[in-house]
């Protein structure tokens, strides 16, 4: 009987507009070295992932191959992909670039989340080997309002509301065919899990961290390098 793999891709095609730099996001500092270095750290030093497949910038695919994965000298990462217009359209070169298995595990994390614990990674491979499909995510702490033209006009209950992180986990050909069709009708979701909600699906969500923030502006960076250095801190 063939083992299923653990296959993770890491979209780091982000352009980092909102960051105001030149650099590209996932490759500024973060505690001496390149956010996205951080990150494929955790997958590739967990046990259970066999595969980690980067997708960067198509005129990044080198500049990410010989300053990051190879002075990071991950074992795991088996190529770098060159992304497409879009965060979905990276991803779905990534799924089809990958050859996976049909029934084989694919984690799709941004590669600017590096402070995701790997710690959780169990409980989110249990998830989609029971439900197929798994977000992680944490309950909002803030009152949300629906605003329509400036006024708020609705609020929702906050105990129904869950702010999605990645990884997020699915079986490869459920994704892929998720990825696909919506690709044929010209559909963008807001992340991947939206594709199987917009079939008519469900997506089972496991409790994450907040500590797992998407650095985007120059605010999440500093808030990433006091976390760190307070994770520092603490294990002395």
């Amino acid at each position: 009987m063939r083992l299923m793999s653990v296959i993770v891709l890491i979209p780091a095609a982000g352009l980092g507009r909102r960051m105001g730099s030149s650099v590209h996001k996932q490759y500024l500092c973060l505690q001496g070295r390149p956010i996205l270095s951080h990150t494929l750290s955790v997958f590739d030093r967990h046990p259970r992932v066999d595969h980690i497949y980067v997708i960067a910038p198509p005129d990044q695919v080198d500049f990410c191959r010989q300053d990051i994965v190879e002075p990071g000298r991950f074992a795991k990462v088996r190529d770098i992909v060159a992304g497409g217009a879009e965060r979905q359209d990276s991803v779905r070169l990534g799924l089809e670039a990958c050859q996976a298995q049909a029934d084989d595990i694919v984690l799709i994390h941004d590669g600017v989340r590096p402070l995701f614990d790997g710690g959780l990674l169990d409980g989110v491979l249990k998830a989609v080997e029971v439900h197929g499909s798994c977000v992680v995510g944490v309950p909002v702490k803030d009152t949300i309002k629906e605003v329509v033209e400036g006024f708020a006009v609705a609020t929702p209950e906050r105990k129904r509301l869950w702010a999605a992180q990645t990884p997020q986990a699915f079986r490869y050909s459920e994704i892929l065919a998720g990825h696909r069709l919506a690709f044929e009708q010209n559909f963008y979701g807001t992340d991947d899990a939206s594709l199987l909600e917009w079939q008519g699906k469900s997506v089972a969500m496991v409790e994450g961290s907040y500590r797992n923030i998407k650095i985007t502006t120059p605010e999440d960076l500093l808030i990433a390098e006091a976390l760190l250095a307070g994770s520092k801190k603490g294990s002395k």
